[in-house]
């Protein structure tokens, strides 16, 4: 490798971001140049997941003659495709390279922007056929997966939380962006030429045809400034070995809590303010996701500083007091309260995301770490390099996982209001998820109990 890796250099054949010589020298300024278009690439990524959260409060204007359950699955769906596109999203940035992974599930986002612009035109699309089109939507939800990955090779232990954190968040945000900006920018036709005619004021083809230059954009700058990194190349044997690691699982369904909350309230907020208080424009809505993402970095820094662990379980503590805030004021129809309670709970899963994936890292350091006690130097930088092999990939499985939140939420928000007339049956199932994960994250990473000689160890580690 050439002291200084330029960005047109594809691979980089040495990286050492744990030496402070090489990261001060080098490292520092390549990193932050990946991340910045890592950051690019997620955002658009995010958005387009997003699309359907805004266009099905449009459809029955538009003529769409689907029922409110039907609605909430266009909007679910996305996040499910999107959880499933995870897995061998999360597996490409060591097969493919970051760089050149970057580049295909960019370019991959015409499909979904393409054809909502087409049949959102179409006002006799069957429900199946709109929902295999909203389902490509999910393509965009992968993105997240390999990013994180990729990021998580650039940059030293010691400052993970915080570039998983911001890397993060600059994705996340991009759900506020579309929520903010598509609702404006269907109001104008130059995005098709006016070449279709608006539906009660709207050009629906705009959600899909308003994304075609960022992406150009994220595709240019993934071509010209990010790297692959050969140190990060491993076989899909030694990844796939992390899904025997309790620890995967137990994250993972921490994860779904956090980040899965976070997704699936995001494309459900629309909808259920449009349901719940059909009063107040959705143009609000962008809120929710906007503090969520804020606070993802807030929640990755107080968990390098104060440890993983104990600001989740404090956060737990704080999703269900917000979680039981919703409640009352969405019984009470008092939208007022409602939407400063669900901003909080907002802000919460923003802070637990970044306090979890602080998490992820540091247990399989701990746990690599113990294995190779007594094996001297070289034995331990076998075991750092085996940890970050394993928590990239294990970011990237939990990532998969987590985010199927984005389906089970809006769904469940959908089912029982066609249940029970209103979405309490499914906060107060939420509220329940949240007591199970308190008492997982208390159990396995902060009870100081001999009792398993993995949650010592852990616990003591301060993860």
């Amino acid at each position: 490798m050439s002291p200084n890796p330029t960005p047109n250099q594809t691979w980089i054949s040495e990286w050492k971001p744990e030496d402070e010589a090489f990261w001060n020298s080098t490292g520092k300024t390549v990193a932050r140049r990946n991340l910045i278009w890592s950051i690019v690439a997620e955002h658009i990524g995010f958005s387009v997941w997003l699309i359907w959260s805004i266009v099905a409060t449009k459809l029955p204007a538009a003529g769409f003659h689907y029922s409110t359950d039907e609605l909430f699955q266009l909007v679910a769906i996305p996040g499910l495709i999107g959880s499933l596109m995870r897995f061998p999203y999360t597996f490409a940035v060591t097969t493919f390279g970051g760089r050149n992974w970057t580049i295909f599930s960019a370019a991959v986002l015409f499909i979904p922007t393409f054809g909502l612009a087409y049949f959102v035109s179409q006002p006799a699309t069957p429900f199946w056929l709109m929902l295999l089109v909203a389902s490509t939507a999910g393509l965009g939800g992968g993105n997240f997966a390999s990013s994180m990955a990729n990021i998580s090779f650039f940059y030293p232990d010691r400052m993970k939380g915080w570039a998983l954190g911001l890397n993060a968040a600059g994705g996340n945000i991009g759900v506020s962006s579309v929520q903010l900006l598509t609702p404006i920018l269907m109001g104008f036709g130059i995005f098709n030429l006016y070449q279709a005619s608006p539906v009660s004021g709207v050009y629906l083809q705009n959600a899909g045809l308003m994304w075609v230059l960022p992406i150009l954009i994220a595709i240019f700058g993934a071509v010209f400034f990010m790297n692959n990194l050969t140190t990060a190349k491993s076989s899909f044997k030694n990844q796939i070995a992390i899904v025997k690691n309790k620890h995967t699982w137990i994250m993972a369904f921490i994860y779904i809590g956090t980040f899965g909350s976070f997704i699936g309230y995001s494309a459900a907020f629309p909808l259920l303010i449009k349901t719940q208080f059909p009063a107040v424009t959705i143009a609000i809505a962008f809120l929710g996701p906007l503090v969520g993402s804020l606070s993802r970095p807030l929640g990755g820094l107080l968990a390098d500083k104060i440890g993983g662990a104990i600001l989740t379980f404090w956060n737990f503590i704080a999703m269900g007091a917000a979680t039981i805030g919703v409640l009352y004021f969405v019984g009470a129809k008092d939208f007022t309260g409602f939407l400063v309670m669900f901003l909080i709970l907002f802000v919460t899963t923003g802070v637990g995301n970044g306090s979890t994936y602080r998490m992820i890292p540091s247990i399989f350091r701990e746990e690599n770490l113990r294995k190779a006690k007594g094996t001297g130097e070289a034995g331990r930088a076998l075991a750092l390099k085996t940890a970050s092999i394993e928590s990239g990939a294990a970011v990237g499985f939990i990532g998969a996982v987590g985010a199927c939140g984005g389906y089970l939420i809006p769904s469940g928000f959908g089912k029982s209001i066609a249940m029970t007339g209103g979405p309490q049956l499914a906060l107060v199932i939420y509220l329940g998820f949240y007591a199970v994960c308190l008492a997982l994250t208390w159990w396995f990473y902060l009870r100081k109990s001999p009792v398993t000689a993995g949650a010592t160890s852990l616990a003591e580690a301060r993860i």
